[in-house]
């Protein structure tokens, strides 16, 4: 492929990010997503890096650029819309929160991706334990600590709430917008 012909196709493309506290069906949605446009999705890395909640600021640090990594190497291989199950935002609010601190090579790592809109997942699903989930009394909080987050950036996003078929509707029909169908 041709630079010319590779930059025009990335040009083209939109990136969304499945964001918000745990347990709200990001990667189930991501994935479901993923299929019905014929696409692929940007896995959570940390899933794949860490076993515990016990994780150092090089662990952080790491999963930070895999994350980084994962969606510059999959951005090639979308069709017209990239699905992130997450994001650099993401890894600083659970660095703040496990740590204390955030590195700022996160928030260096954060202005290398931008996406053309957020989905701000709601907590109005039952939680499910998973070995790594551990908030489910802050879910409220948790939930805040993103909205926030995204106002503060004044990012774009869409609250996904309801049901799996709601939920579903919701995000296929702001992709449909964004994709301009």
């Amino acid at each position: 492929m041709e630079v010319d012909e590779r930059i025009q196709i990335l040009s083209n493309m939109k990136k969304v990010c499945f964001f918000g506290a745990e347990s709200t069906g990001k990667t189930s949605m991501a994935e479901k997503i993923a299929r019905h446009y014929s696409t692929v999705f940007v896995p959570e890395v940390a899933r794949e890096m860490i076993q515990s909640n016990n994780f150092s600021l090089d662990d952080i640090i790491e999963i930070g650029k895999e994350q980084v990594n994962r969606i510059i190497k999959l951005e090639e291989r979308a069709n017209k819309i990239l699905i992130c199950d997450t994001d650099l935002i993401t890894t600083q609010i659970y660095s703040q929160l496990y740590l204390g601190r955030v590195p700022p090579i996160l928030f260096e790592l954060e202005n290398q991706i931008s996406f053309d809109h957020y989905f701000l997942f709601d907590i109005d699903v039952p939680w499910v334990a998973d070995g790594l989930r551990d908030l489910k009394d802050q879910r409220d909080v948790m939930h805040n600590k993103f909205m926030d987050s995204l106002n503060q950036r004044n990012l774009p996003y869409t609250l996904v709430f309801g049901s799996w078929d709601q939920r579903f509707e919701i995000i296929s029909g702001k992709i449909q917008s964004l994709l301009g169908d």
